[in-house]
């Protein structure tokens, strides 16, 4: 690979990746009806809301589901898989092939967004718990939903909780039985 297409590859990745992380986050805010008024939400709201606004025209919400982002992280991992593909193959991906590495990956980066979550968590538990500040209320806004039905089912022995260590080990096998086979199956139907 020469020189400049290894760069168009980081740029690419970077910067796609980066829009691709702010719109699924805003998802995942809305989706646990986050508090917007908190000044990280805003910041994203304010970045992503220029395809969303000009989307929400033609793609109506269902259900309280903001279905114009979900097909907006889809575009988007679709124009970067392609961009990747045409670097590094010179070619485009068969379509079946594009879709399904696509909700492979957004599968993956939605994820590994909340193990990484659940790792702050349990970090900021440790050096200060109970803290308040902005990024510290919205990570428990997302973690919680996944952790409080784990809580439920998991005693705390001598104060510990193990729900984020359950939730750890879940999204892991989630990884490794549901992520890697769509990623094999749309290898696979691009003919890698």
């Amino acid at each position: 690979m020469s020189y400049l297409a290894q760069a168009g590859l980081t740029l690419v990745q970077f910067v796609l990746g980066l829009y691709l992380l702010l719109v699924l986050l805003r998802l995942l805010l809305q989706s646990v009806r986050a508090d917007f008024y908190n000044p990280i939400s805003q910041a994203i709201v304010t970045l992503t809301n220029p395809p969303l606004r000009f989307l929400r025209r033609f793609i109506p919400g269902l259900a309280g589901i903001d279905l114009s982002a979900i097909v907006l992280l889809v575009l988007l991992q679709m124009l970067e898989l392609v961009l990747i593909a045409l670097l590094l193959h010179g070619g485009m991906p068969k379509p079946a092939a594009l879709l399904v590495l696509s909700l492979a990956e957004l599968l993956r980066l939605a994820i590994y967004v909340y193990i990484f979550l659940i790792f702050i968590m349990v970090i900021i538990s440790w050096i200060n718990p109970g803290a308040y500040n902005p990024l510290t209320v919205l990570i428990h806004q997302l973690t919680e939903p996944l952790l409080r039905p784990i809580r439920r089912r998991l005693p705390t022995t001598a104060g510990l909780d193990w729900s984020p260590l359950a939730a750890l080990l879940a999204l892991y096998l989630l990884l490794a039985l549901g992520v890697a086979p769509l990623m094999d199956l749309g290898s696979s139907l691009a003919g890698r």
